[in-house]
């Protein structure tokens, strides 16, 4: 059964009416396929009393009730003289009925002592409770009995109805719902909880399936593009019976694809106006198709109606497009898109590739490259297309796809052009260096996307500003493993581009590539790297690139601990970046401001935003390996290993050469306080060589910040005293001379190590206070909040700090950093210190402790009693009792339901 996705105050409402134990009555409505059955299936689950459903299947008499009753087994009390007629339609409940009474004689006297009967029966069970499934299709016998037993419920029978939105509520009921809830469709988030970790777009499918639950649930058993076989057959179902002249206006509005005028529908399906409404009026009363806006009409959802465009015979399907075609063409402004889809569905391949490359152009401009990307895509899917016009519109293919975020299927589309024999030579380079770019962008293609790159390069080498383009790219330190040094000759190559440059465009766009690189390994100062920027430019093109030039200076402060640069990088890309319609470079900058959120300590509600940016950008590699990232860090804080482990493997840490540089390294090192912060040494210590063997293999220095304390931590843990020297000792050489702010403070931690490992406390306690200095100038509040943990504990071994160290306990709670902060408090209790706590300081009633939430967030990830403890440094005991307590203020009764 799939999950059940919201509705938590419908579920309570219906839970309600039926644990009360009295008469009450509940209606749940809404449209077919709402989920009404769903959400009473959850409803029952757990109910204490006799479940009685019916179903208005059949049109039988008293079809519904008859069905509820023919399950019962028992009743709780004997019931009366009167329920002895119910013998003749219910045969197998005889052992529980009093004999048949004699005839009336008369068929209203009979009818109503059925009745009678029925509530005197129902009465007898005792608790129950009667659901009546689809009340809208019951026949009238079974109406009128449910309006009699509306009027006077039986005193322990609760009534649960569905009841489709669209059909009269009054006419089938005599009594006002207790209770009356309407299902709405869900919302998209609703869409993304209920898809799980399908690999679906919930924008998508939302899109498709209008958010109707069991429209969702057949798309997620069948993902493909074709309609779901339970939709199609439900559409299919509507369909039956229609007159003629209905189905051909279903079939013109669904060829129409969008919600258009009874003229406009009636002139597609060659009707005259007054059958065109005859036929709408069938086709609205069977549900296929809905008014939408003002007298127009068109589908629920565009899964029903590609069924109902499918059941249009090819000619007819053929002989519908060409009209839509000549009506349309009628339009000013002309719909280009829905132009070139008409033409191209009629056969006509040069209307198609005039209205499609029109289109597209019409999409780029307008900032919507998806549509862009796709139009193109399907035009160089036709065989016929003459070799101009297949090198065109492969280089604009390249174009909107690289500016935008679409690229998974571009990919293929463009490897199959290079092996195309009318792609021009001049053209191949261009495609493949556009290929190139789209590779990097995918997760354990980043090295093939390089490669590709350094080839086009070659293949452009009569086309020198297009070769720089791949030059700029290959010159870019954080792509993959190559070493610094192999770097130069493409960082020179760039140097001398730039300066030779005329073009205002190309020169903005090289700037953007060259200046964020410098950045990135320490050369230069940020002010000094800004001055060869323009402030203003003049095109669009230009502003894309100088937004992008924005936004990769910003990565590359938030990577070296230039955080306030990073800060006014951002505002000043972003905004350029969206003024212009630059998706990519938003989605970089995004995942950016992410990681400079995790560095300066705003770690308020980041976790959840990494994680519905990973939902929308799960296949942008750079992206989301950035953000995996930054949720691995907020992870190993809290204390949630297996959690941390996951996001940390989705970084690439395990495959450098197809990794983000900085990324990889500070993921090993989040592993290695992982690690740490477990108690296992040997693991910390091999987490850190795997950082600082991708640190000294790329040569990139100013990337140490966070890895080098954490490895200097592991080393001596493992009485690896002389790698640790030796560590510090290049750390100090190499980033000597560099801009480079988080290295230089890490220096400082590292230093204070290893002088508390050679015993000099004063030394260490020194060069601690001046790390958490040096970290609260550049705006790292967490690592100097670690800077300071590592002083104090330093100065309680002399006998003082312990107050401070309290303190520090609740710094560590403002961050949302669980782990620290009980790992401080264990430490405080450990010295014969109490743990102040001005959160627990007060009573919380029923609402959740800090603790308490730190507790159902970790039995909410499956955690045992005894890992909790080991994550709150807590004894088992004491986690029980909270566990107890969380458990009775979310109102839940055991772990399983929590986790439900």
């Amino acid at each position: 059964m799939a999950v059940f996705v919201g509705r938590a105050a419908e579920l309570d409402a219906v839970k309600d009416v039926l644990r009360q134990g009295t008469a009450a009555f509940a209606v749940i409505e809404g449209e077919a396929g709402i989920g009404k059955s769903r959400l009473v299936r959850e409803a029952l689950g757990g109910v204490d009393c006799t479940v009685l459903i019916g179903h208005c299947r059949e049109p039988f008499p008293f079809g519904v009730i008859l069905d509820a009753l023919s399950g019962v087994t028992r009743t709780a009390e004997r019931p009366s003289a009167v329920t002895g007629v119910l013998r003749r339609i219910l045969p197998e409940l005889a052992h529980l009925l009093p004999p048949e009474p004699e005839p009336l004689g008369d068929p209203r006297a009979e009818r109503h002592r059925l009745f009678r009967a029925v509530r005197e029966f129902l009465a007898a069970i005792g608790p129950a409770a009667l659901v009546i499934e689809d009340l809208h299709w019951a026949d009238n016998d079974s109406r009128r009995l449910i309006r009699f037993l509306l009027t006077d419920l039986p005193p322990e029978l609760a009534v649960v109805a569905t009841l489709r939105r669209d059909e009269a509520r009054g006419a089938l009921l005599s009594r006002t719902p207790d209770v009356l809830i309407t299902l709405r469709p869900f919302t998209v988030a609703e869409v993304r909880a209920f898809l799980g970790n399908a690999p679906l777009s919930a924008e998508v499918v939302h899109e498709r399936t209008a958010g109707i639950p069991f429209v969702v649930e057949q798309v997620l058993r069948s993902p493909a593009d074709d309609v779901p076989p339970l939709v199609r057959e439900a559409v299919l179902e509507k369909l039956t019976g229609l007159p003629i002249t209905a189905t051909r206006a279903a079939q013109a509005a669904a060829v129409l694809g969008a919600p258009e005028t009874a003229e406009v529908i009636g002139e597609v399906a060659g009707l005259t106006p007054r059958r065109c409404r005859t036929a709408l009026t069938a086709a609205l009363a069977a549900g296929v198709l809905r008014e939408v806006g003002d007298c127009r009409y068109g589908f629920r959802h565009s899964l029903g109606q590609q069924a109902v465009h499918d059941t249009a015979a090819g000619p007819d399907r053929h002989e519908l497009h060409l009209r839509a075609l000549r009506v349309l063409e009628r339009r000013e402004p002309k719909p280009l898109a829905r132009l070139a889809e008409h033409s191209r569905r009629a056969g006509l391949l040069a209307n198609w590739l005039s209205y499609g490359e029109a289109a597209a152009a019409q999409a780029m401009e307008s900032g919507d490259h998806a549509t862009a990307t796709d139009l193109l895509q399907r035009l160089l899917e036709e065989p016929e297309l003459a070799a101009a016009d297949v090198n065109r519109l492969a280089v604009r293919l390249g174009q909107s796809a690289h500016v935008g975020i679409d690229q998974l299927d571009p990919i293929a589309t463009l490897r199959r052009l290079l092996g195309d024999r009318r792609l021009a030579t001049a053209v191949r380079g261009e495609v493949r260096l556009f290929l190139g770019m789209l590779l990097i962008r995918q997760d354990g293609d980043l090295a093939a996307g390089l490669a590709e790159i350094e080839l086009a390069v070659r293949e452009l080498a009569e086309r020198p500003n297009l070769a720089v383009k791949g030059v700029a790219v290959l010159a870019q330190p954080f792509l993959g493993a190559t070493p610094l040094s192999q770097l130069r000759r493409w960082q020179e190559q760039l140097r001398a581009a730039v300066t030779g440059c005329a073009d205002p465009e190309l020169r903005v766009s090289l700037l953007a590539s060259q200046l964020g690189a410098r950045l990135h390994i320490g050369e230069g100062r940020v002010e000094d790297l800004l001055a060869v920027l323009p402030e203003e430019v003049s095109t669009p093109g230009e502003q894309r690139q100088l937004a992008r030039a924005h936004c990769n200076l910003a990565d590359a402060c938030a990577s070296i601990g230039h955080y306030e640069w990073a800060g006014k990088f951002l505002v000043s890309g972003l905004r350029l970046a969206n003024d212009c319609g630059a998706p990519f470079v938003v989605s970089t900058a995004r995942a950016t401001q992410a990681r400079l959120d995790w560095f300066t300590g705003a770690w308020s509600g980041l976790a959840d935003r990494c994680v519905r940016l990973l939902d929308e950008y799960h296949d942008l590699f750079p992206v989301s390996s950035e953000l995996s990232l930054v949720l691995g860090l907020l992870a190993v804080a809290r204390g949630e290993w297996d959690e941390a482990a996951r996001w940390f493997a989705a970084t690439g840490v395990t495959r450098p050469s197809d990794a983000i540089g900085p990324v990889a390294i500070d993921a090993c090192a989040g592993l290695t306080r992982m690690w740490l912060s477990k108690g296992d040494q040997e693991a910390a210590a091999r987490a850190a060589d795997d950082g600082l063997a991708l640190l000294r293999d790329k040569g990139i220095w100013a990337w140490s910040g966070d890895m080098a304390p954490a490895a200097v931590t592991a080393l001596l843990g493992t009485g690896r005293e002389h790698d640790a020297y030796r560590l510090v000792d290049d750390l100090e050489t190499n980033i000597a001379g560099l801009d480079a702010p988080l290295p230089e403070a890490a220096l400082l931690t590292c230093r204070a190590q290893l002088a508390q490992a050679r015993g000099d406390s004063a030394g260490a306690i020194g060069l601690h206070r001046a790390a958490t200095t040096r970290y609260e100038k550049i705006g790292a509040p967490y690592f100097a909040a670690l800077a300071t943990e590592r002083e104090l504990l330093c100065r309680i071994d002399g006998g003082s700090g312990a107050e401070e160290l309290g303190a520090l306990a609740e710094t560590f709670d403002d961050f949302g950093a669980t782990r620290d902060a009980a790992r401080c408090r264990h430490l405080l209790r450990g010295r014969g210190g109490g743990t102040p706590s001005r959160r627990g300081r007060r009573g919380y009633g029923n609402a959740l402790s800090p603790r308490e939430q730190d507790v159902a967030r970790l039995l909410a990830q499956g955690r045992t009693n005894r890992e909790i403890a080991e994550v709150l440094f807590l004894s088992p005991r004491t986690v029980e009792q909270h566990v107890a307590r969380a458990l009775r203020k979310l109102g839940v009764s055991s772990r399983g339901e929590l986790l439900a």
